[in-house]
């Protein structure tokens, strides 16, 4: 897998990861451990992103 497709590929993830989280929030009772667990997810795939940028 090349660079850019790799960075699309989280690109896609980080976004699905953001409609999760939004989903979540918008519940009457959010489940925060879930919440949690979505956010750390998605800033790991930021910095991956950021990583393979500045490489």
């Amino acid at each position: 897998m090349n660079l850019q497709s790799r960075l699309e590929s989280l690109k896609g993830r980080h976004a699905s990861l953001e409609s999760k989280i939004a989903d979540e929030d918008r519940r009457p009772q959010p489940d925060i451990s879930a919440l949690s667990r979505l956010k750390v997810e998605k800033l790991r795939l930021k910095e991956e992103m950021e990583r393979l940028r500045t490489q």
